[in-house]
C-alpha cells in the first residue's frame, strides 16, 4: 500500500500546526514509516487522518493520539476556540467553568481549553483536580456560567479521552448548537495560530455538591451497608463524603479499584454493564455481608447497583429495574404539583404505567440525557437504561451516579426498616404494571456497514411490525407487545438494537410464570432480530 501525495501533504500541514512537540514527534514518526511504503503506518496515518471527531451523544470522543481524528492538544485548542466563538457571537463574554478527570491527558487538555477560553476574553474557572462529571454540571448552574467543559471519556476504554459541553442552563450540548459549533471548529485557524492566555486558578465546589446531595433522602433509615467501587475513577471520595453527609456512614469501597488510575488495570473494560466489570465489588459485597452493592463508571455520571440474592449469591440490577426502582421512590414520596418523569425510547416502558399510577406527565425522548433534561417543564426525575440517573434535574441537568447511589441507599435502608428490599419492591412494580424484560444487542460496525442495516430496514420493514421513525437514524419496531429500537451508537462504531416484551401479571401467584413467559418470548424475539440484522 502506497502513500497518496494528499494524505501525506495534509499530515505535514497538520504538523506544522500541531503547538504540541509531543504529538508532532508522534505523527512525523508514523509519517515517515508510512512513506518508506510500510503499509500499516498507511492505514495508521489514514486513520488519524480521517477526522474531524464529531459531537455525538455526549461529546466528542476519541483515542489519546496525534492527528484530527484523535484527542490531543490540538484538536482541543481548536474545537475550544470553535466554541468560545459560537458563545461570543453576540459579542458578549462570560464565565466558563472547565474539569476533567484523571484520564491520560486530561489535566493537558483542561488546561488548554481553559487557556484558549482566556485568551478570548472570557473569566474562567476550572475545578480544582479530577473531579467527577456531575461536579462540573452542578457548577455551571452554581457559578452561572455560560459554558461549562468536561474532559472525559466516561467509561470508554483506557486509551481514549473526550471533551463534554454544557450550555448555560446545564445541561448537554444539543442539536442545532453541536452542528453550529462543528462550523466554527472547522473555520476556526490552525491549533499554534489560537490565541492563548493564562487563567486565574481553580475552584472547589465539592462542599455546596455534597450539602445539596445530603438533602435528596426522602425517608428517615439509615441502617444499611454498603460496598462500593469507583472503578478506578474519580468519584469515589465524593461518593463516600456525599453518603455519609447523607448519613450513610457503613460504606466498604474496594480497596483494588478505590484510587483514579488511568490504566484501569483491574477492569477489562471500566464500564459497569460489562461482564466482570463488577465482579470485585460483588466479592466485597458478599464478603461484608453488605445490603447494597454500588459500582460508579470512571466519570461518576453512572450508576449500577448490585443486590444479594436469597441463595447469598449477588446480582447486579438492569439500568431499567433501578430506573424504575427510583422513579417509583421519588414520585410515591411526592413533593412537587403535577411532576414529570422522563425516559427515552430505548428505556423500559414500564415508567409510563408508574408515572399515570402517581398522576405524573411521562414523557418519551430520544437517546441522551441531553434530550431527557429537555424533556419539558417540571421535571423531577429523568433516566436512560445505560445507568444514567437524573435524581435533581433543578440543581444537575444530567445524570449524576453519586446524587442516585444516595438516593438508591435511601430507598434500599426504607425497605429494609420495614423489612422488605429492592427485589421485593421489582415484584410489587411487576404486579401491579405487568413484567416488562428488556434486553440490548449490539453489534461492531464501521459507520458505513451501520447506516447500510438501518437504511435496509427502512426502506423494507419486516412483516408484522409497525414502524416509527422518530430520528433520521433511529426505528422503532412495535407489535403484539414487543418493541424493538434500533440505532447507531453516538460513541462506538456499533449498531444497538434495545428489546422489549410486556406481559400482564393477573395476580401476585401468577408472577413466577409470567416472568417464565416473558423470558421466552425474549429469547424468541432476540433470534429474530439478530436475523434482521445480519440478513441482506
Amino acid at each position: 500500500m502506497s502513500l497518496a501525495p494528499a494524505l501525506r501533504d495534509t499530515a505535514l500541514r497538520w504538523i506544522a500546526d500541531d503547538p504540541d512537540p509531543t504529538t508532532r514527534a508522534e505523527l512525523q514518526q508514523v509519517l515517515a514509516r508510512a512513506m518508506t511504503g510500510d503499509a500499516d503506518a498507511v492505514r495508521d496515518l489514514a486513520d488519524r487522518m480521517s477526522g474531524p471527531l464529531r459531537f455525538g451523544t455526549a461529546g466528542l470522543r476519541g483515542p489519546v493520539r496525534a492527528g484530527p481524528a484523535g484527542m490531543n492538544v490540538a484538536v482541543v485548542r481548536r474545537a475550544t476556540a470553535g466554541l468560545a466563538d459560537w458563545l461570543a457571537h453576540d459579542g458578549a463574554r462570560g464565565t466558563v467553568v472547565v474539569g476533567r478527570d484523571a484520564r491520560h491527558g486530561s489535566e493537558v487538555f483542561a488546561a488548554a481549553a481553559a487557556e484558549v477560553f482566556a485568551g478570548a476574553g472570557f473569566d474562567v474557572r476550572v475545578l480544582s483536580g479530577a473531579q467527577p462529571t456531575p461536579l462540573l454540571a452542578f457548577a455551571v448552574r452554581q457559578l452561572g456560567a455560560v459554558c461549562g467543559v468536561q474532559v472525559t471519556a466516561s467509561h470508554n476504554p483506557p486509551a481514549d479521552n473526550g471533551y463534554k459541553v454544557y450550555l448555560a442552563d446545564g445541561a448537554q450540548l444539543a442539536p442545532p448548537a453541536d452542528i453550529e459549533i462543528e462550523a466554527r471548529i472547522a473555520a476556526a485557524p490552525a491549533a499554534v495560530a489560537i490565541p492563548t492566555a493564562a487563567t486565574a486558578g481553580t475552584v472547589d465546589l465539592t462542599e455546596p455538591y455534597l450539602e445539596r446531595v445530603a438533602r435528596l433522602p426522602r425517608g428517615t433509615a439509615r441502617t444499611l451497608r454498603i460496598a462500593l467501587t469507583p472503578l478506578h475513577g474519580v468519584g469515589g471520595a465524593t461518593a463516600v463524603h456525599a453518603l455519609a453527609r447523607a448519613g450513610f456512614t457503613d460504606v466498604h469501597v474496594v480497596g483494588s479499584q478505590a484510587a483514579p488510575d488511568p490504566r484501569f488495570p483491574t477492569v477489562a473494560f471500566p464500564n459497569p454493564e460489562e461482564p466482570g466489570a463488577t465482579d470485585a465489588l460483588l466479592a466485597l459485597a458478599a464478603e461484608v455481608h453488605a445490603d447494597l452493592a454500588v459500582a460508579l463508571d470512571p466519570d461518576a455520571d453512572r450508576c449500577a447497583l448490585g443486590v444479594p440474592l436469597p441463595d447469598g449469591t449477588w446480582r447486579m440490577l438492569t439500568g431499567d429495574e433501578t430506573g424504575v426502582l427510583l422513579g417509583d421512590h421519588l414520585l410515591r414520596s411526592g413533593g412537587r404539583a403535577d411532576p414529570l418523569v422522563a425516559t427515552t425510547v430505548v428505556s423500559s416502558s414500564m415508567l409510563r404505567a408508574v408515572a399515570a399510577r402517581y398522576g405524573a406527565r411521562y414523557a418519551e425522548t430520544l437517546t441522551g440525557f441531553k434530550w431527557i433534561v429537555r424533556g419539558g417543564p417540571g421535571l423531577v426525575y429523568g433516566y436512560e437504561e445505560a445507568l444514567g440517573y437524573c435524581v435533581d434535574p433543578d440543581t444537575v441537568r444530567d445524570k449524576d451516579g453519586i446524587a442516585a447511589a444516595v438516593l438508591a441507599a435511601d430507598l434500599s435502608a426504607g425497605l429494609r426498616a420495614t423489612g422488605g428490599d429492592l427485589l421485593g419492591r421489582l415484584d410489587e412494580l411487576a404486579v401491579a404494571h405487568g413484567v416488562h424484560r428488556t434486553e440490548g444487542l449490539s453489534l461492531r460496525l464501521d459507520p458505513a456497514e451501520r447506516d447500510a442495516v438501518v437504511d435496509r430496514l427502512r426502506a423494507a420493514p419486516p412483516p408484522g411490525w409497525d414502524i416509527e421513525r422518530p430520528a433520521p437514524d433511529v426505528l422503532v419496531l412495535r407489535g403484539g407487545g414487543r418493541r424493538v429500537v434500533i440505532r447507531p451508537s453516538g460513541t462506538e462504531p456499533k449498531l444497538k438494537a434495545y428489546l422489549e416484551v410486556v406481559g400482564p401479571v393477573p395476580d401476585p401467584a401468577a408472577l413466577p410464570a409470567a416472568r417464565a413467559a416473558a423470558e421466552e418470548r425474549l429469547a424468541a424475539l432476540r433470534a429474530e432480530v439478530q436475523e434482521l440484522l445480519v440478513s441482506g
